[in-house]
C-alpha cells in the first residue's frame, strides 16, 4: 500500500505536504511558503527561534506534542522530497521521513542545501539510466523533479553556464566507509560525460567522444588499482581522489585530470583477516589466461600470502574490464604485461620468509621453501638474485669522515620490514606512474578550457579494531570536510546574515574546531608531536610517546585514554564517533623509511618499466624534502591536504550525504540506531533548519546589477564597475535593485534598516548591506524574468537588424537602378551615335556615288559609240527584235557579261546578252557599279528589278517610277580573269 502511495505522490509532485493542491506555474516549494501559510519553515524565518537539539539515546523518549502531531500520518511521511518542509525538524521527525522513503524504495531526500542518499545495496539500473539523464539535463527546472543526483550535478554544471562567481564548481561526496560514495561519483562522471554535448564539427566530435570515453575509462582502472575489499565495504577507496572535469566556453567536456590523496600502500603487504588485497591481484588470479599464468609464475594451486580470501567472489573481479579500459587509455598489451608482471613479482615477493640465522654475525638464511619464490620474484622483476637476496638481509652502514661502507646483517624482523618495504615501494611508484600517464591522456591543454567541475570521493569516516597512521589520517581528512561544511554552511552563513543587519538569532550546530586544533593546531599537537619524534635519530617508544601525548595534550576535551588498557593508545571524539588508536608502528609508518641500496638495486633493473619508474627517485625526494632532513607521511598529506582544501574553498561547493543504513550491507535494511548516529554526526539536522530558515544564495550589489540589470534596462557605470564610484553611485546601484526586484516581485523587499520590527520580512529575497540574499526559488524567478528580458532585446535586436536590411536592400536596389538607368542611356547613347555615324557615311557614300554614277552617265552619252545591229530572240516574243551593240573599242577576243544595256530599255524580256568591249577599268567599275552581276566563266546574267516597271533611257526620265540601282562589285581575280580589253555588248 505504501509503495503505490509512493508511486502516486512521486509521479503527481504537484500536491503539498498537507493535502492542499497547487496552482500551475506556482512551484511547491513557493505555494507552500506563501503567506497565510505558516510551515516550520517560515516560523523560523520570522520569528528566528533558535531550536537546541537534544541527542536522544533512543527512539522510544518521550515526543512532544508537534513531534506526536507530525507522526500521525505516517503513510504520507516518504511524500516528503525536502526535509525542510518537515515541522518541526528533530532528528526523529528526520529519522521517520528517511526510513518511509527508504522503504518506499525512494533514497534521495533533499536536506536544504543537501543531498542525502541512502545505500540501496543492490544495482537500480533504472534510476541512473541514459533517459533518466537526458530528462534532468532538458528538464527547464530540476528541483521540480523527484530528488536525485542527477539534480546536484546539473546545478552545478547550469552554474558553470550561467557564469555565477564563482564560476569553478565541486562535488563533495562524503560519508562513512561503504555509504556508497565511490558509486555516487562514478554516476556523476557518467552524467558530465554524458550531457556534455558536442561540437558540430566532426573533429570536436570525436575530441569530445575520446576524452568521455578515457574519463569514464578511468574509473575502473582506478578502482581496481586503488580500491579494495574490507570489513565495512567491499569496493572501499583506499584512496583519495579530485577529478577535475575541464570544460571550455560551450561546457563541452575537453580534458579531465586526476589528483590523489594518500594512497594505503600498506594494504599490499598486510590485511586484516577478514580483508583482501587490491582488486588488481585478485583480477589477475582468477582472469589471467594460460598464457599469462605461465609467463607470472602463477598456476592455478599457487597460493600466495598476501592474497587472503581469494575464495571470496565480488563483482569488482573483472579482469577483462580492466584490460580494456587501460587500452582505451592508452597502455598497449606490451605495456599490460610489463605492469602485471611487476605486481606478479611482488605476490611472488609476499612469499618469501626468513629464519633467524644459528650466528648473530650472519645475515638471515631464507626458509627452504622461499628460495624458489625469491628465484621468481628476482626474475619477474629483472633484478639479480643475490643482490636482492643481500639488498633484504643486509643493511648498508656508512661510517669514519670518509664515509667507509660497511655490510650489517639484518635481523629476522627487519629483514621482513625491508620486504615490505620494497612491495609497497614498488606499488606505490607503479600507481603513481598510472595517475600520471592517465592525467597525460586525459587533460587537456590550458588554452582550450576556462572552467572546471569537480568531483571529490575520498575515503569514508573508519574506525576498526586496530586502527593506526592511516585511520588517524583518513579521519582527519574527514574532519576537514566536515569543517568545510560547517564553516561554509553552518557558521560563516549566520555570520553573514547577522553582519549584513538580518534580524537573525543563531542556531546551535556541532563544530568540530576542536578536534582539528587536536591534531594540527601549533605549536603542540598529535600531528607536530609524531614529525617531531620521527625526526629524532633514536629507536621509537610508543610507551614513551604515549607519555609525551598526554603530557601535552591532556588539556583538549577530544583526547583521552583508557586506563585500563596496558597498550599504548589515545583515544580522539571524532564528529562521526570516538576512534582508539594504537601508537605501536606508527612511528615506523610516519617516517615510511625507504633503503637507499633498494633504490640503488632497482634502478638496475632488466625491466624497462621499473627502471624507469626510479630513474629519478632521488631528485625528486630531494624537491620534496626542501630543507628538512625527513619526510613524514603525516606532512606530505597534510601538505596535499590543504591544496585540496584551498580549491574547495574557490570554487562553489555542492554536499552529498551518502548514509549507510547497516553495517551487514544488506539490500532494503534500515537500522534506525545507525542512521541516527550518522544524521547527528554529520550535522543534517542543523543544516535542514539554517536551510530552511536562511537564504543559501548571496550575491553583491554590483554583480546582482550586472547579470539582472536588464531586466530593468539598467546600465552600470565603468566607475561602479572598478568600485571606485561615489556613494551616489551606490546608492544608484541599490535603486537599480530595487527596479529590478519590484519587477520580478508583486511585493519586493526593504532594507534591513528600513523594516519595522513587527513586520515579516519577505521570505524569498532579502537586501542587506552589501548583498542581496535569496532563496533559490527567488533564483529561479529571477533567471526567468531575465530570460524573458533577454528574449525582448534579442527580439529587438532582430526587428533592427531586419530593418536594417530591409532598408539597406531598398537602397541597394535603388542604387542598382540608378546604375542600370545610366549605363542603359549610356549604351543607347553610344549605338544612337553608332547608328548616326553610320548613317552620315551611308549618306556621304551614297551621295558621292551617285554624284559619281551621273558624272559617268553623262560622259559615257556624251562618247563616240559605234551601233551594230544585232539579231536577238527573245523568249516569249515571236517577233525578231533588231537591237544595237555598243563598240567601245576593238578587241580581238571579246567577253560576254550578263549586263543590263546602256541607253536602252527592254519592256518584255527578263534577260540580256551584252557584249561589251572597254579600254580600261574605270570605265568597267562605272558599267558594273550600275548594275546587279553575277559572274560566271561561260555566260552572264542580268537580274533587275527595272523589268517589272519597265527601263527608260538614262538621259531622258522615265515615265515610271525607277526602282533604286543595285551595285554589284568585282573581286579582283574574277575582273582579271576577264579580258577587259574589249567589251561588247549583246542583245
Amino acid at each position: 500500500m505504501e509503495n503505490a502511495q509512493h508511486q502516486v505522490c512521486e509521479s503527481n509532485n504537484r500536491t503539498c505536504a498537507n493535502g492542499k493542491q497547487i496552482p500551475n506555474g506556482a512551484s511547491r516549494r513557493d505555494w507552500e511558503k506563501r503567506p497565510g501559510q505558516r510551515t516550520g519553515s517560515q516560523e523560523k524565518a520570522n520569528g528566528f527561534r533558535t531550536q537546541t537539539q537534544s541527542h536522544h539515546p533512543s527512539l522510544n523518549d518521550c515526543l512532544d506534542g508537534e513531534v506526536k502531531a507530525f507522526l500521525i500520518d505516517e503513510g504520507e511521511l516518504h511524500t516528503y522530497d525536502d526535509l525542510t518542509k518537515v515541522n518541526p525538524v528533530t532528528t526523529t521527525t528526520v529519522l521517520k521521513c528517511l526510513q518511509a522513503r527508504y522503504c518506499a524504495r525512494v533514497f534521495y531526500t533533499h536536506a536544504g542545501c543537501t543531498l542525502v542518499a541512502v545505500n540501496p545495496f543492490q544495482p537500480i539500473p533504472h534510476l541512473y539510466s541514459l533517459a533518466v539523464m537526458k530528462e534532468y539535463h532538458s528538464a527547464p527546472q530540476p528541483q521540480e523533479f523527484k530528488p536525485h543526483i542527477f539534480i546536484v550535478a546539473e546545478q552545478a554544471y547550469r552554474n558553470v553556464q550561467g557564469q555565477v562567481e564563482p564560476v569553478n564548481q565541486s562535488v563533495i561526496v562524503s560519508g562513512e566507509s561503504g555509504a556508497g560514495k565511490t558509486w555516487t561519483s562514478r554516476c556523476l562522471m557518467k552524467y558530465y560525460a554524458t550531457v556534455a554535448a558536442p561540437s558540430t564539427s566532426q573533429q570536436g566530435q570525436d575530441t569530445v567522444q575520446r576524452v568521455e570515453k578515457r574519463v569514464l575509462d578511468s574509473n575502473p582502472v582506478m578502482e581496481a588499482f586503488g580500491n579494495a575489499c574490507t570489513s565495512r565495504n567491499s569496493n572501499s577507496s583506499r584512496f583519495g581522489k579530485y577529478i577535475q572535469l575541464q570544460l571550455n566556453r560551450s561546457q563541452q567536456l575537453v580534458g579531465a585530470t586526476i589528483q590523489t590523496y594518500l594512497l594505503e600502500k600498506t594494504r599490499v603487504a598486510c590485511q586484516a583477516a577478514s580483508e583482501r588485497n587490491f582488486h588488481i591481484f585478485y583480477q589477475m588470479i582468477k582472469g589471467a589466461t594460460e598464457e599469462e599464468r605461465q609467463q607470472w609464475e602463477m598456476p592455478h594451486d599457487a597460493h600466495f600470502s598476501w592474497l587472503p580470501n581469494v575464495d571470496r567472489t565480488l563483482e569488482e573481479d573483472c579482469f577483462t574490464e580492466t584490460k580494456d579500459a587501460m587500452m582505451h587509455l592508452g597502455i598497449n598489451r606490451q605495456m599490460q604485461g610489463q605492469i602485471f608482471q611487476v605486481l606478479a613479482g611482488l605476490l611472488q615477493l609476499g612469499n618469501v620468509h626468513f629464519s633467524a640465522p644459528a650466528n648473530e654475525s650472519k645475515p638471515c638464511e631464507l626458509q627452504q621453501q622461499s628460495k624458489a619464490f625469491l628465484q621468481k620474484t628476482a626474475t619477474l622483476l629483472g633484478l639479480p638474485t643475490e643482490e636482492l637476496l643481500c639488498c633484504l638481509s643486509e643493511r648498508t652502514i656508512r661510517a669514519g669522515r670518509q664515509q667507509q661502507v660497511l655490510m650489517k646483517p639484518c635481523q629476522r624482523t627487519e629483514c621482513s620490514m625491508r620486504r615490505d618495504c620494497l612491495a609497497k615501494l614498488v606499488y606505490a611508484r607503479v600507481f603513481d606512474w598510472l595517475v600520471g600517464f592517465i592525467n597525460q591522456s586525459m587533460c587537456a591543454d590550458s588554452s582550450s578550457w576556462c572552467n572546471f567541475i569537480g568531483l571529490l570521493d575520498v575515503y569514508g569516516f573508519e574506525s576498526f579494531q586496530q586502527n593506526n597512521l592511516e585511520q588517524l589520517c583518513i579521519n582527519y581528512a574527514n574532519e576537514k570536510l566536515q569543517q568545510h561544511f560547517v564553516a561554509h554552511y553552518l557558521k560563516a552563513q549566520q555570520e553573514e546574515y547577522v553582519a549584513e543587519g538580518l534580524n537573525w538569532s543563531f542556531i546551535s550546530y556541532q563544530d568540530n574546531q576542536g578536534c582539528l586544533d587536536l591534531f594540527e593546531s601549533s605549536p603542540v599537537s598529535v600531528f607536530s608531536l609524531l614529525n617531531e619524534e620521527c625526526r629524532l635519530n633514536r629507536t621509537s617508544d610508543a610507551k614513551q610517546f604515549e607519555t609525551r601525548l598526554e603530557k601535552a595534550l591532556s588539556d583538549n576535551a577530544c583526547v583521552s585514554w583508557d586506563k585500563f588498557d596496558a597498550r599504548p593508545h589515545f583515544m580522539v571524539s571524532h564528529y562521526a564517533g570516538a576512534v582508539c588508536y594504537q601508537i605501536e608502528g606508527m612511528m615506523e609508518k610516519n617516517k615510511d623509511p625507504v633503503p637507499p641500496e633498494l633504490i640503488s638495486l632497482l634502478e638496475k633493473s632488466q625491466d624497462t618499466l621499473l627502471r624507469g619508474l626510479f630513474a629519478n627517485y632521488n631528485e625528486e625526494q630531494n624537491d620534496t624534502r626542501g630543507h628538512s632532513k625527513v619526510i613524514t607521511v603525516v606532512s606530505k598529506f597534510k601538505s596535499s591536504l590543504d591544496s585540496l582544501m584551498g580549491i574547495l574553498h574557490s570554487t562553489t561547493p555542492h554536499y552529498t550525504r551518502c548514509i549507510k543504513p547497516n553495517t551487514d550491507c544488506r539490500p532494503l535494511t534500515f537500522k534506525k540506531e545507525e542512521v541516527i548516529a550518522q544524521l547527528e554526526a554529520c550535522g543534517i539536522v542543523e543544516s535542514i533548519n539554517i536551510s530552511a530558515a536562511g537564504f543559501p544564495i548571496r550575491i553583491p550589489y554590483l554583480n546582482f546589477v550586472m547579470r539582472y540589470g536588464l531586466i530593468a534596462n539598467f546600465k552600470i557605470s565603468s566607475k561602479a564597475m572598478n568600485n571606485t564610484g561615489s556613494e551616489t553611485e551606490k546608492d544608484t546601484l541599490g535603486t537599480a535593485v530595487s527596479d529590478i526586484l519590484r519587477i520580478a516581485l508583486p511585493d519586493p523587499p526593504v532594507a534591513a534598516s528600513d523594516l519595522p520590527d513587527h513586520q515579516p520580512r519577505c521570505s524569498l529575497v532579502h537586501c542587506g548591506k552589501t548583498k542581496i540574499f535569496i532563496t533559490h526559488a527567488m533564483l529561479e524567478l529571477l533567471e526567468a524574468e531575465r530570460g524573458r528580458a533577454l528574449s525582448r532585446h534579442a527580439s529587438c535586436i532582430q526587428w533592427c537588424w531586419r530593418r536594417y536590411c530591409s532598408r539597406k536592400r531598398a537602397s541597394q536596389r535603388r542604387a542598382a537602378t540608378l546604375i542600370q538607368a545610366a549605363v542603359r542611356s549610356w549604351l543607347l547613347r553610344r549605338e544612337v551615335l553608332k547608328w548616326h555615324t553610320a548613317a552620315t557615311r551611308i549618306q556621304r557614300s551614297w551621295r558621292t556615288w551617285r554624284a559619281t554614277m551621273e558624272a559617268l552617265a553623262k560622259a559615257e552619252l556624251d562618247d563616240n559609240l559605234d551601233v551594230t545591229e544585232l539579231s536577238v530572240s527573245l523568249p516569249g516574243s515571236p517577233v525578231q527584235t533588231t537591237w544595237h551593240s555598243i563598240q567601245l573599242a576593238s578587241s580581238p577576243g571579246p567577253d560576254l557579261l550578263r549586263s543590263w544595256p546602256v541607253d536602252l530599255a527592254l519592256t518584255s524580256s527578263p534577260t540580256i546578252s551584252l557584249t561589251v568591249t572597254a579600254s580600261g577599268i574605270p570605265k568597267g567599275l562605272s558599267l558594273m557599279a550600275c548594275l546587279k552581276l553575277s559572274f560566271r566563266k561561260t555566260t552572264y546574267q542580268v537580274e533587275t528589278n527595272q523589268f517589272e516597271q519597265g527601263v527608260a533611257s538614262i538621259r531622258a526620265k522615265p515615265q515610271v517610277i525607277q526602282p533604286p540601282l543595285r551595285a554589284m562589285w568585282l573581286s579582283v581575280s574574277e575582273w582579271q580573269h576577264a579580258n577587259m580589253t574589249d567589251i561588247k555588248t549583246l542583245t
